[in-house]
């Protein structure tokens, strides 16, 4: 890989779906930092505060609100924006709400997805676009080696079944509609572990859970305390997106691939784990283990084998179990003592990141 690899997006023109979400809103941070021209299509943010909104990142993008249901107001805008770049991570990503809610999880997540990934079939130009699904698509055997790439697909609870029939319709419309020799749309999916990070304010996820307690001097519930995840930072799947993006413009024979973006092994920590290592670095935390548990279905072990990605993009984590951590709550603290200063600590945030992959040695970031 060159020198500098991700300087292919300075004055190029990318789209975000899912732009006002907690990893949509950190990828666009990351590419306006690049230099590109970011057009997002979301729905409004979903929590109150958001990374998003606290950003102010609105101001330096072309901000739709959009629903990715509608397909012809997609076709529309991907006409319009005409990308170099396609990142697609809107999507209704909460397991909790996809058992409330179970159509419109599958309306979104594989209707949505079938509706940009065919739009994509009227742009006249070179495009490379990333699909981003989960890792809860695989069918979880609960086995102690991660899954890769070429493992079955399956799920239980809707989310994860919405999940795996989306990787299955992508791999299906790549096949019928983007196969031909000069074909110039490059297509590939990528499926990353658990994330936390600053700005997440999410309901039923762990890290905001407790930020919102402890803030509040309150006790927080341990639904699943022995259950294991594979945590990595946000910017850990984001990188791997970003890379995946360029490799796939520049590799046709990455049309068509998935990719997994998890942690190193030792970030396989139960949630137990991550409550205790957050408890380091916050003071007056409060927790209890639930004895009334509910009935729907959560896996109790979860890995991903990345192997594909370091051997084909040489891409791997960076951030072990302390520092995901660590960042993490240095980011809520900072923000807690001054709001104001989130897209200058975002930003630097992304910038010390991506020092420390430099000297690990990983070629995207040099």
């Amino acid at each position: 890989m060159k020198k500098n690899f991700l300087n292919a997006y300075n004055g190029s023109n990318v789209l975000i779906t899912g732009h006002t979400g907690f990893k949509g809103s950190w990828l666009t941070i990351w590419l306006k930092y690049l230099g590109a021209n970011v057009t997002g299509i979301s729905l409004d943010p979903y929590t109150n505060p958001s990374h998003f909104s606290a950003s102010n990142i609105r101001d330096e993008i072309n901000d739709l609100r959009a629903d990715i249901r509608n397909k012809d107001e997609l076709k529309r805008i991907l006409l319009d924006v005409k990308p170099d770049f396609v990142f697609h991570l809107a999507a209704q990503a909460l397991v909790s709400n996809a058992y409330e809610f179970p159509i419109d999880t599958w309306q979104t997540n594989l209707i949505g997805t079938l509706n940009l990934i065919d739009a994509l079939r009227y742009i006249d130009k070179k495009c490379a676009a990333v699909f981003v699904t989960s890792d809860k698509c695989y069918q979880n055997l609960e086995w102690v080696w991660g899954y890769r790439e070429n493992d079955i697909l399956g799920g239980v609870d809707p989310y994860s079944a919405s999940k795996a029939a989306t990787e299955i319709a992508i791999r299906s419309h790549i096949k019928s509609f983007f196969s031909s020799s000069d074909n110039s749309i490059r297509i590939g999916s990528a499926r990353a572990g658990n994330v936390i990070g600053g700005g997440d304010w999410s309901q039923n996820r762990i890290v905001p859970d407790c930020i919102r307690a402890w803030t509040n001097e309150e006790v927080v519930l341990l639904r699943n305390p022995s259950s294991t995840r594979p945590w990595q930072h946000v910017l850990e799947p984001l990188s791997g997106y970003l890379v995946q993006a360029i490799a796939l413009s520049e590799r046709s024979e990455l049309h068509g691939e998935s990719f997994n973006f998890g942690p190193s092994n030792d970030n396989n920590n139960s949630v137990l784990d991550l409550v205790n290592e957050i408890s380091i670095h916050w003071d007056k935390v409060k927790w209890e283990i639930a004895t009334n548990k509910n009935n729907v279905y959560e896996s109790g072990l979860l890995k991903l084998n990345c192997d594909k990605a370091l051997h084909e993009l040489n891409w791997q984590s960076v951030l072990d179990f302390e520092s995901t951590v660590s960042m993490t709550i240095d980011w809520y603290k900072s923000y807690y003592k001054d709001p104001k200063i989130t897209a200058t600590l975002s930003k630097n945030q992304i910038i010390g990141y991506t020092e420390k992959a430099n000297i690990k040695g990983l070629s995207w970031a040099q």
